[in-house]
């Protein structure tokens, strides 16, 4: 089971896209646990995490979770912003999968 965790403001944003990956991860039979949460609350779910993905709108904070998680060996990465913008669940669950597989 893959853990993806996407990263906003308050979580709410991603929650649309959340639903699109988990749609995508269904017809290819891909058992993944996909979750939205805001910056503050990232601390909850890091340790159930293997890629943690943020949205272009905090692509502010991925410094600061790099050099945070580098010890957990947790992957961190920008959504792109066309595949945000136009909620492609299937390219950004595509993305995190391979994120996972080369870390």
């Amino acid at each position: 089971m893959k853990n993806i965790l996407l990263v906003c403001c308050a979580g709410m944003s991603t929650s649309l896209l959340v639903s699109k990956m988990q749609q995508a991860a269904k017809e290819k039979g891909i058992e993944c646990n996909i979750q939205a949460t805001g910056e503050a609350e990232v601390k909850q779910y890091i340790d159930n995490t293997d890629v943690l993905l943020l949205g272009p709108q905090v692509r502010f904070l991925l410094s600061k979770f790099k050099k945070s998680l580098a010890d957990k060996n947790v992957p961190v990465e920008v959504i792109n912003t066309i595949d945000y913008g136009t909620m492609n669940g299937k390219k950004v669950l595509e993305r995190a999968l391979e994120v996972i597989e080369n870390n």
